[in-house]
This record gives C-alpha cells, sequence and structure tokens, in this order.
C-alpha cells in the first residue's frame, strides 16, 4: 500500500523492503523460491524499482501481506477503477478494449486491477505459474503514452499465454519437470508476436500437465491447478491453468492450445468460451513438445484463443490468425463472415447419441433445452451428423492412432509396451500404442483418411451451419491422481475408461474442423455445463458468432461465485 494513497497522508521516504515470491499452497515446495528487492521511491507518487536479479524469470513478487506490488503499480489503482465500473475484472475483454481506447481507463490502471485479483486469488487457485508484471507493466505505460491511433487492436489488455508456448525472455516449461531450468525463450511463439504487436500485455504464462497431455492440470514444478467452482474438482486440460485465470477474473484473454480438447475441455469445466481453430488458419509454431515442420505438415494441434465472452474470441483470432513467415510472401488473411447474424436464420445439426458412450443427464438435459430454445427462436434444428462419422467408433480410433503417431518420439519404446499391456482391455488403446510405433507408410495411409472425413463435413455443411454437440461425457471431475490405465470416470453410475474424454473432441480435431465452446448453465451442484458448436473449415466467425447470439438469449458466463 503507498502511503500517498490515503488523504492526508504523506510520501513514505525512499526505503528497501524484501518482497517474498508467494507459493501457492497447492504447489511442491520449491517451485517458486524466488526473493526480490525492491525500492520505494518518491517519483511518480508511489514508484517501486526493482533491484535486477540474476537467477530466474520474475514469478509471483509480493508484499509481506502476500499482494504483488510490480514496478510503478500503486495498489489503489484497483479501487479507483473499480468505482466508476471500467475496472471490473469480469467485464468482456471487447468492453476492456473499448474502455482503454476511449481512455475510460489507461492500460496502466487496468494492468493494476489485474495484479491485484492475482495477489489475492491465485495463491489459492495456482492458475498463473510464471508473472512478468515488472514488463507488464513498462509495456502497458508505453502503450498509454502512444497516440491512440497507433495502439493497436488491443490497446493495452492484459492477458495470459499457456506455459507451452514460448514468450521471449520467460522460460518454457510445458509441465515438464526437466524443463524447469531450461533457458528463457529467445524469441517469442508468433502467436505471442502478434499479440504484442497488436497491442496486447503479457501478464504471464498458465499452469498445464505435463506436455499439455491430460484432462487434468497438474505437474511436479507447479503443483495443481483448481476449478474456480470447485476447488476439489478439475478445471480441466490441458490449457487448465488458462481456463482458470480468465474464469476466476485473473485475465480477459487466454491462449492455449488443443488437439484432445484442451481448450475446449477446460473452457467448458471452467464455464467460459474456448475457440479451437480450423486447422491451417492460425501459426502453430514456438509450442514447446511440438515438431519443427512447416505449418501444414502439423496435424491437429493448433493454438486458439479463451475468454469470457464469444465476441472476444472473434477479437483474439483476428489478431493471430493469417499465413505464417513464408507463406504470406503470397497468402493473405480472408476470414468469411460468419454464415448469418441471427439465430433465427441458422441450420443447426444436433449430435445424435452416441450409443456407446454415456452422457451425463444434466448434460443431455442442457443439450436438449438448448435444441428447444434453438426452435422457439425460429432455427432449423434437427438431428444429424456427417455420414463418414458412423457409430464413431472407428471415427475415434483413427483419430487416437493419429495422435499416437505424433506422440511416437516422446516415449520409449519399452515405455510405450507397459502402457499398452497395462490398458490392453480398452478397445481404443491399442489404437493409440500402435500409431506410437506406425510406419511413415501407416501415417500416410491415415492422412488420407483424414481427407475423406473433411470432405464428408464439406458436404454436410451444405445442408447444416453448425453442428451442436457434447464436449465432455461429464462435468468437471474431482482430481485423480492414479496412473492413467487405473482411471476412469463415473457417468450415470456407469463406469467408463478415462479415455473417452477424448471421444467428443476429436468430432473437430480429427477432420481440422473449428470448434466453439459455450457455457449453457449451471448444474444443480453448481458446476458450468458446456457445450461445443463445430463449424465449416475455414468459416472460424460461424461457430463464434453462433455461440455468441445464443449467449445473449441463454446467459452465457457466470463468474464463480468465490471470485465475483
Amino acid at each position: 500500500m503507498c502511503a500517498s494513497m490515503r488523504p492526508g497522508s504523506t510520501v513514505m521516504p525512499r526505503a528497501s523492503i524484501v518482497l517474498a515470491t508467494a507459493r501457492p499452497s497447492n504447489t511442491p515446495d520449491g517451485a517458486i523460491s524466488t526473493m526480490r528487492s525492491l525500492s520505494i521511491s518518491r517519483s511518480a507518487g508511489c514508484a517501486f524499482v526493482p533491484v535486477p536479479s540474476k537467477s530466474d524469470p520474475p514469478r509471483m513478487s509480493v508484499l509481506p501481506n502476500g499482494r504483488p506490488l510490480p514496478s510503478g503499480m500503486c495498489a489503489h489503482s484497483r479501487t479507483t477503477t473499480i468505482a466508476n465500473g471500467v475496472g471490473d475484472a469480469f467485464r468482456s475483454a471487447t468492453e476492456m478494449v473499448r474502455s482503454l481506447r476511449s481512455r475510460k481507463i489507461s492500460a496502466a490502471e487496468l494492468l493494476a486491477v489485474h495484479a491485484d485479483r492475482i495477489a489475492r486469488h491465485n495463491p489459492a487457485l495456482n492458475a498463473i505459474v510464471t508473472l512478468d508484471l515488472e514488463r507488464a507493466e513498462a509495456a502497458a505505460r508505453a502503450i498509454d503514452a502512444a497516440p491512440v491511433e497507433t495502439r493497436g487492436t488491443l490497446c493495452g489488455l492484459p492477458l495470459t499465454i499457456k506455459d507451452n508456448l514460448n514468450v521471449a525472455g520467460l522460460r518454457t516449461t510445458a509441465g515438464i519437470q526437466a524443463f524447469a531450468s531450461a533457458p528463457v525463450a529467445a524469441h517469442d511463439a508468433t502467436v505471442v508476436a502478434r499479440l504484442r504487436a497488436a497491442g496486447g500485455v503479457v501478464m504471464g504464462k498458465t499452469n498445464l500437465p505435463p506436455a499439455a497431455s491430460d484432462y487434468q492440470t497438474t505437474n511436479a514444478i507447479f503443483g495443481r491447478t483448481v476449478n474456480p467452482y470447485d476447488p476439489a474438482r478439475t478445471p480441466g486440460g490441458s490449457t487448465g491453468g488458462g481456463a482458470a485465470a480468465v474464469a476466476a477474473g485473473l485475465s480477459p484473454l487466454e491462449i492455449g492450445t488443443d488437439i484432445g480438447g484442451s481448450i475446449r475441455v477446460p473452457a467448458a469445466y471452467c464455464g467460459i468460451y474456448g475457440h479451437k481453430p480450423s486447422e491451417t488458419l492460425v501459426p502453430r509454431d514456438g509450442q514447446v513438445r511440438d515438431f519443427p515442420v512447416p505449418n501444414p505438415a502439423k496435424v491437429g494441434n493448433v493454438q486458439g484463443p479463451l475468454a469470457r465472452d464469444a465476441a472476444d474470441l472473434e477479437l483474439a483470432l483476428d489478431v493471430i490468425a493469417g499465413p505464417v513467415a513464408g507463406e504470406d510472401i503470397a497468402w493473405r488473411l480472408d476470414l468469411r463472415r460468419s454464415r448469418h447474424d441471427r439465430l433465427a436464420e441458422f441450420r443447426v445439426a444436433m449430435l445424435p447419441p452416441i450409443e456407446w458412450l454415456p452422457l451425463d443427464d444434466e448434460i443431455r438435459d442442457a443439450f436438449d433445452w438448448v435444441a428447444s430454445t434453438l426452435s422457439r427462436l425460429g432455427a432449423r434444428v434437427g438431428v444429424a451428423k456427417p455420414q463418414s462419422f458412423g457409430d464413431l467408433r472407428e471415427y475415434f480410433r483413427r483419430h487416437i492412432v493419429t495422435i499416437g503417431a505424433t506422440l511416437s518420439t516422446a516415449y520409449a519404446p519399452a515405455l510405450i509396451a507397459d502402457l499398452a499391456r497395462r490398458s490392453a482391455d480398452d478397445e481404443f488403446a491399442p489404437g493409440l500404442f500402435g500409431g506410437m510405433q506406425a510406419s511413415v507408410r501407416d501415417y500416410l495411409i491415415w492422412l488420407d483418411e483424414r481427407e475423406a472425413h473433411r470432405g464428408s463435413y464439406r458436404s454436410f455443411f451444405t445442408t447444416w451451419d453448425v453442428l451442436v454437440a457434447p464436449i465432455s461425457p461429464v462435468l468437471a471431475f474431482t482430481h485423480d491422481d492414479r496412473p492413467f490405465p487405473e482411471r476412469d470416470l463415473v457417468v450415470n453410475g456407469t463406469r467408463i475408461p478415462y479415455n473417452r474424454l477424448g471421444v467428443y473432441p476429436s468430432l473437430a480435431t480429427h477432420a481440422g474442423q473449428p470448434a466453439t465452446v459455450f457455457p449453457v448453465r449451471l448444474s444443480g451442484s453448481g458446476l458450468p455445463i458446456a457445450l461445443q458448436a463445430i463449424g465449416p473449415y475455414l468459416e472460424d466467425r460461424t461457430p463464434i458468432r453462433f455461440a455468441q447470439l445464443l449467449g445473449r438469449e441463454i446467459g452465457g458466463y457466470e463468474p464463480p461465485a468465490s471470485y465475483a
């Protein structure tokens, strides 16, 4: 707290204090351990100038009361901005940008609002694991000093990045313990560079499971991230830290990654919006545990946004989408408008039940309620799916085997054999482990099959505009630390294998389609219920716009009570 903030108080004389780094209660001992010495100066009313540290990148420097105060930030910022409404941390990113552009709030003030919330709520949530608030504040002040017309699309909006994407000057761990002491990144991932160029202010990086390979978010470096609606439950994975941060009002915008639902499942479990872009729409470089091959050669994996409003997804997509360096010599982005701007104009296919996969009763009720609501609002609604889906067993099996092939270099043959042995009673597990040992010939055949499914989707979307489907067979589940082959889920009293969490995400991923997750309502126990809208390839604005229009009718995001 700055003494100059209180009426009648005087500015504190120059002094030196030590700020201890906060360690959330659910992180491993030693995960965050840096100490930082700051000086208090009279300049600018209450500026804090850090004594440079030569050790780790800055994490969460805090005052003795547990609240961070990065260089130049005064703790009164939140009070003054919340009072007039423009600093409300639960407003949409689009509204925040509007306030920044009209100068109702400065970028530095908006950053301080979020820094304050991070200080108060992140120790329990453990969503943001690396903070870069000192550089963020410098960036925010530079944006504030610039003419409005040069501030970029985001105009000083604070945001966070998943910790498997490179941010220059910060370490990228991907949740892998061996990377905890890796050198800091020398360059931004392309999406991060584009966000910065558009006036985005990177506050820090968010938690994920090791190698982004789980539907929960915990690792040996930073510990467990909890769900803001119920700390006994997972926020999902693998962009669980980012989804929890956005839902709890610690960040208005997160950039994550998705191949098996890693944007969409956390968005669903945390009651926010998330978008998996069309497979080739957004550059995919700068990701740890990814292959250094050209953008078109990557299969399945994408980078995309999570936010509290569907309009924010489009705001972010307009910044990060477009050809990668080299391809931009001949290509430019010309993303088609949404097919419709009124719900009544949409042709909505509702996915028929998957006979072999139970669906939670409350999710089924919400699914049916959305269908009836759309019909009532004038949309054309029917039950349909792409012809190539069949009963989805073989479709999911091919998705699993293709993912297995992309993971093949990350696992030793002995480990693959052991996992296969322990998963022998699961009909889909052999596909995963078979993919890990596949030949190049096998892989090329599978890619050809993917193209056939993409063609089936093209035919499907001549009749329909979006395909609405569940994104998970269950609501956010309780934390489960058992080995993968031993995990299961309970759906309406029936136990199903853990890997069935990948079925609904695969509907869009396996054919490279865009998909937007949208919140529907809260369950009887207060947990978010969400669905996904899958759209036509490279028509990402259509499912986003559909989710936005529907959100206006059914309510959209609801802040978690403990963080509101």
